[in-house]
């Protein structure tokens, strides 16, 4: 991977110029007074408050909404975007192939989810010991952070592939698909979404099962199947929208 062109560039305009790093303190930012205002901020009736026990829920479920926001708009090239060489230059210039470009982008998006990962953690790690949360409650969490940001961040891949000159056509897209993912999916059916799915697993609480043409399926299965169909789906429209940009 490192010999490849397109990753070489991500690397080379995040980490290496710095563009990134802007991004990652993005997520300190916003993150560090949510966890603070969650622990030393009592209710109203002392004696209802129970920020420490709610204090890793709030801490995971604003890291997580943080975390696919920041990557899908990363992978949407939002930040210093005259930087990337265009796609048709890639393909036709610079002797880049569809794998080549794709399998650059989707490492750089894993590599900007781990980062974040990293970033954010020593704070949920801080709210799970003052929480008493089991170590094992804490790296299901990491998991499902880094799964949902890479799931959902390749749709802003697709974005980058189909509108690469139209920014605000990408912006409205990735904002558009933001908000369907974290709302619209509770509407038709809880446990797709994301935030009630990571609560309910930290809760230990049972989500309703669906049932199918006399078939019961559980809660988690159901959320899993539903977001690999999602990881899957973007991954075949990126490598055709690659594919459709050769042609063009």
């Amino acid at each position: 991977m490192i010999r490849n062109p397109v990753f070489r560039e991500g690397i080379q305009i995040h980490l290496i110029e710095g563009h990134g790093f802007s991004v990652y303190f993005y997520i300190l930012l916003l993150l560090a007074p949510f966890e603070f205002l969650t622990l030393f901020l009592p209710s109203l009736d002392p004696q209802t408050w129970i920020g420490p026990a709610n204090l890793f829920k709030v801490t995971a479920v604003v890291t997580l909404v943080l975390v696919v926001y920041f990557s899908l708009r990363i992978a949407n090239q939002e930040f210093v975007p005259w930087r990337f060489l265009p796609l048709k230059r890639w393909l036709q210039q610079e002797g880049a192939t569809v794998r080549d470009i794709a399998l650059a982008n989707i490492a750089l998006l894993c590599l900007h989810g781990v980062i974040f990962l990293l970033v954010s953690s020593p704070l949920l790690v801080w709210a799970g010991a003052i929480a008493r949360v089991s170590p094992g409650a804490i790296v299901y969490t990491l998991f499902c952070i880094v799964f949902y940001s890479v799931t959902y961040g390749v749709w802003a891949l697709v974005a980058v592939a189909l509108w690469e000159r139209k920014m605000e056509s990408r912006q409205f897209f990735v904002r558009s698909f933001f908000l369907a993912g974290i709302f619209l999916s509770a509407l038709l059916y809880l446990p797709l979404n994301p935030v009630a799915f990571l609560l309910a697993q930290l809760e230990g609480k049972e989500m309703a099962s669906l049932l199918i043409w006399g078939w019961k399926w559980s809660a988690p299965l159901v959320h899993f199947i539903f977001h690999f169909f999602l990881l899957g789906s973007a991954l075949f429209l990126y490598r055709w929208a690659l594919r459709r940009g050769v042609s063009l």
